[in-house]
């Protein structure tokens, strides 16, 4: 979507406490949103005008409910006057039984915000009223009695798909084991096996960056089953990834010293998978690292 339209987009996530705000709310900036939370509403115009000086170009979400108090009966002047000045509101009401909203909240033992001088079923019953009139102008309306965390960030996703830019990252590294296996790192893939260029006197001071390198490396049956093997692997994993709701991945590959094997095999797989649905970086980690690799 192009940087004008999600600049007139702006989500309001409203609902009962205990139904998932923080999870929505976390969501959304996971996937590219610029995110407020308990903003007040008469500041929210304020907010959007600043956003446009700064030239934001996120989408914006902002989330709206009984913790703003007397602030919250201005709301749907506030609404009226963006959706006037050409802005696209959204409102996610999110809601849940009160049977498991009181369950979560024993389970959480957190004040509930209108139960401070009442019982906490009376304080739920006092909230579904307040908030009624939100609840019959959203444009969106997801009950979480029955999600988890995950299902309910997985059911955002679907929902906002294609509102926002995409928040995965996607990370390759390569690097030398003599050195370390990289901390950061979610799957190391080992490639010391793999027939070795430091032993090619002319190819020992190069880098896996260089095509004689890579054409070494990749010249045999052997290694060009692996890569198969590893990009069939990765294209099942990394979309699994994504839709469990991880912000990045760490793919490292590792030979003895970081600067033939791993390289090239890292810089392919950086080709392969660089134009998907994410966001793809490439870090040859010791690369620059000097000294013997046997």
């Amino acid at each position: 979507m192009e940087a004008d339209k999600l600049n007139k987009r702006i989500v309001v996530i409203s609902g009962m406490s205990g139904s998932g705000k923080s999870t929505a709310i976390s969501a959304l900036e996971d996937m590219g949103y610029f995110c407020m939370d308990n903003l007040p509403s008469p500041l929210l115009p304020s907010a959007v005008s600043l956003a446009q000086e700064a030239k934001e170009t996120r989408p914006l979400a902002f989330v709206v409910d009984v913790r703003e108090g007397p602030f919250l009966e201005g709301a749907p002047e506030v609404f009226e006057t963006l959706s006037a000045s050409g802005k696209e509101v959204d409102i996610l009401f999110l809601d849940s039984s009160d049977e498991v909203l009181l369950r979560r909240y024993s389970e959480t033992r957190r004040r509930h915000p209108l139960a401070m001088d009442l019982r906490l079923h009376e304080g739920i019953l006092r909230e579904r009223e307040k908030l009624s009139w939100l609840k019959s102008r959203a444009t969106r309306y997801v009950d979480t009695s029955s999600f988890s965390v995950h299902e309910l960030k997985a059911t955002l996703r679907r929902m906002f798909s294609g509102t926002a830019t995409s928040s995965f990252v996607l990370n390759f590294m390569s690097f030398g084991f003599r050195f370390g296996i990289p901390s950061q790192a979610d799957l190391v893939f080992d490639v010391r096996f793999l027939k070795n260029p430091h032993f090619v006197p002319k190819l020992r001071p190069l880098t896996g960056r260089e095509v004689e390198v890579a054409d070494y490396v990749f010249g045999n049956e052997e290694a060009q089953s692996y890569f198969q093997l590893l990009k069939n692997f990765l294209g099942y994993m990394l979309p699994k990834y994504a839709d469990e709701g991880k912000s990045y991945v760490t793919i490292c590959i590792g030979c003895t010293g970081g600067k033939h094997r791993s390289v090239a095999i890292a810089q392919a797989l950086f080709n392969t998978f660089q134009n998907g649905p994410w966001t793809a970086h490439l870090w040859d980690r010791d690369i620059s690292h000097n000294g013997p690799t046997p």
